[in-house]
């Protein structure tokens, strides 16, 4: 079994990061009365799992007759609202006084708009009998007179600190060799992302059997930060030829333009250097990254981009010359 399904949380205690809205859910499954929700956030950081955790508690021995799950990126249609989530929502269940059936959309802004207008109208009819859970990576692509009728539980991306603590949890409870690199290598790669984390840490350990950070980036299939750290450090220091030589050796390895810049750019956020100067250098990468995002994904891109990284060390020498009341002006 795959590890994020097997050490999938089952109630909310157990659910990593995100406290406030897990306490808020929390909150509706003690009192039991479940408004109608949207869930918002990037993948990967427990939106799905907190709602199945809430109609576990709240539906106890009830919840495969009382709870419709549907993946609203597959079945976003207006048929699927028409036919399976209008037949459930009429579906007599018996459930304790109080409890409502739930039904959980995930992806829910990939429906179509016809799908959710006809949606609006369902959530109305049987409001008395059956709630909604929709989880969606962006709120906005919803249309208003759903949001209005949802509470709106906003989930943000997991810190280092809590994959981390879950991660080596994992690894005790599989018997996983790891060193602390390994670990916070698959850290890097996931970006707050726990499914990606765990999705990392198994395939490492099926492929590698120990969890290291060169084997770790073997199987991610990303540039090494440590690299692309030295060629920021090279270009700081004016040394172009030799920045651009590393950068170029991971493109001639075969790494799209794309993973090259989108790890620069994390590993320069990441670097202990003057604010000005950093922010400067993050301004040259995202512009650089648009470039490459709008299909002007070639070596050319990248070799400009350290290029110009190169270059703000020249103009910062120059400016501090100016104020020390030497060189050109």
């Amino acid at each position: 079994m795959p590890w994020i399904e097997k050490y999938r949380p089952e109630v909310l205690s157990d659910v990593v990061g995100n406290s406030e809205a897990v306490s808020r859910l929390s909150a509706i499954a003690s009192v039991g009365n479940v408004p109608n929700i949207i869930l918002s956030g990037p993948p990967g950081i427990g939106k799905t799992t907190s709602v199945l955790c809430l109609a576990h508690e709240m539906l106890g021995k009830s919840y495969k007759e009382a709870v419709l799950e549907l993946n609203a990126s597959d079945a976003r249609g207006i048929d699927v609202v028409r036919n399976k989530i209008k037949t459930f929502a009429q579906k007599k269940v018996t459930l304790p006084p109080g409890k409502h059936k739930i039904i959980i959309l995930d992806e829910a802004d990939s429906m179509t708009a016809a799908a959710q207008q006809a949606l609006r109208r369902t959530m109305e009819i049987y409001s008395a009998t059956t709630r909604f859970a929709l989880a969606c990576n962006n709120s906005t692509k919803i249309i208003e007179p759903i949001q209005s009728r949802c509470a709106v539980l906003r989930f943000t991306r997991l810190h280092d600190a809590e994959i981390l603590s879950r991660l080596q949890q994992v690894c005790a409870f599989e018997n996983v060799p790891y060193d602390l690199a390994g670990l916070e290598a698959i850290i890097f790669t996931a970006e707050g992302d726990m499914r990606n984390a765990l999705n990392a840490l198994q395939s490492t350990h099926s492929g590698f059997g120990h969890v290291s950070s060169e084997n770790v980036f073997k199987v991610c299939d990303q540039p090494h930060p440590q690299k692309l750290r030295a060629a920021v450090t090279k270009a700081r220091d004016g040394k172009t030829a030799e920045a651009l030589n590393i950068v170029m050796t991971l493109w001639q390895s075969g790494y799209a333009a794309t993973d090259i810049i989108q790890t620069l750019f994390r590993v320069t956020r990441t670097m202990d250097m003057p604010e000005p100067q950093k922010l400067e250098m993050i301004r040259e990468i995202g512009f650089t990254h648009m470039r490459i995002s709008e299909g002007l994904n070639t070596q050319l891109q990248l070799m400009g981009c350290v290029a110009r990284l190169c270059s703000l060390q020249h103009k910062a020498l120059q400016q501090q010359q100016r104020q020390n009341g030497g060189g050109p002006r």
